[in-house]
Order: structure tokens, then C-alpha cells, then sequence
């Protein structure tokens, strides 16, 4: 596994430590809705990523597993729709009740995909996650004491990783399987010495 870490300078400013918290919500369409709804004076999106695909391969997996069952037990039931044993409505029930799951499958992993967001804005890191139960974390740039990403050979090759964010204080938050998390870090990074520069001035 690789890993990289990028230290930042201390810490200027006194604001705001790290907030999370949970509430509930209703699903929502836009990738970055909550962030576009929850932006305060001056700010503005600089970069949105969120889950890589590699999380839908289960759901995918699970799809192909149970549709395939389900509509071979729909092929069996149409080649015997004349037994009257009851046996072929049998077969249709299950086969039907197979492909609902195989809908719920693949419908949850892209659930879970998209209520996923992850966004650098010129004032805030915000990472949120879950549509009916919401976890959002969400730091002001000027608390980020480190960002690292954490890379398997895997996810080198196929552009995904683990983003751990610490803010000071000793707040610390993994995000797993992140698309991109190389530029991630990097606009992460960009913004925060755009920060330190207007300090300076």
C-alpha cells in the first residue's frame, strides 16, 4: 500500500473547529446538493468528487447472481405453464421475487454511490454521506492540519484511494474508495496556500 501525507503549516486564524453531526433528509438529485444548499456568504464550489465505481462491483456482482437466477426460473415456468401441480406458478413467484432482489441491489449500490459528496470550496472541506441518515464532516480550511491519501496498487491503477483529513485538535476522518483523491489533496492544498497568501497581504 502507498501512502502520502502533506503537512501544513500551523494554524492562523482563530475560527471554527470541525463539525459532524447526523440528521435526517430526503433523497436529493443534485451530486453536490447539500454543499450548494448549505454554502455560507462568499463561498464557492472549487472541486467535487465522491465514491469511485469500484464500490458497485459487489452491487453488480449480486445483480448478475440473482437476475440470472431469477430469469432462468421465468424460463422454466414458461416452458411448463401446462403442470397443473402448481410447481410452475412456483417458479414464476421465485423468479420474480429473485429479480426484485436483483433490482434492490443494484439500485442500492447506486444509492450509496451518489449520496456520497465530496467537495473543496474556497473557505471549507465538506464531505457528506447517506441520504436518509446523513454524516457530514466538514472543516474550515484553516483547521486542515494534514490530508493524506492512502493508495493500494489497485487503486493506483484503476484512480481511486483512502482521503484521511485531520484537522487540529486531533480530529481525524477516513473517506474510502475516493475517486481522484491525488487531486483531491491537490485543490485541497490550493486553496489553503490561496488562504495563507491573502494572510499574508
Amino acid at each position: 500500500m502507498f501512502s502520502t501525507i502533506f503537512m501544513l503549516p500551523p494554524k492562523f486564524g482563530q475560527v471554527s473547529a470541525v463539525r459532524i453531526h447526523q440528521r435526517g433528509t430526503t433523497l436529493e438529485g443534485s451530486a453536490v446538493s447539500y454543499v450548494n444548499k448549505h454554502l455560507i456568504e462568499g463561498e464557492t464550489i472549487v472541486y467535487a468528487t465522491g465514491l469511485h465505481w469500484v464500490v458497485l462491483i459487489q452491487a453488480i456482482f449480486l445483480t448478475a447472481l440473482f437476475g440470472a437466477a431469477g430469469a432462468a426460473l421465468l424460463v422454466l415456468y414458461a416452458r411448463n405453464q401446462g403442470d397443473a401441480s402448481g410447481t410452475s406458478t412456483a417458479m414464476m413467484a421465485a423468479g420474480i421475487a429473485l429479480l426484485v432482489v436483483a433490482a434492490i441491489c443494484i439500485l442500492s449500490g447506486i444509492v450509496k454511490r451518489s449520496a456520497t459528496e465530496m467537495v473543496v470550496t474556497n473557505k471549507r472541506v465538506v464531505l457528506k454521506v447517506g441520504f436518509v441518515t446523513r454524516n457530514t464532516f466538514e472543516l474550515l480550511l484553516q483547521k486542515v492540519e494534514s490530508i493524506g491519501v492512502k493508495e493500494t496498487v489497485m487503486g493506483r491503477i484503476l484512480g481511486y484511494g483512502t482521503v484521511v483529513v485531520d484537522g487540529t485538535g486531533g480530529s481525524s476522518e477516513p473517506f474510502n474508495r475516493v475517486a481522484h483523491p491525488i487531486e483531491f489533496r491537490k485543490q485541497v492544498q490550493q486553496q489553503i496556500e490561496k488562504l495563507l497568501d491573502k494572510s499574508r497581504t
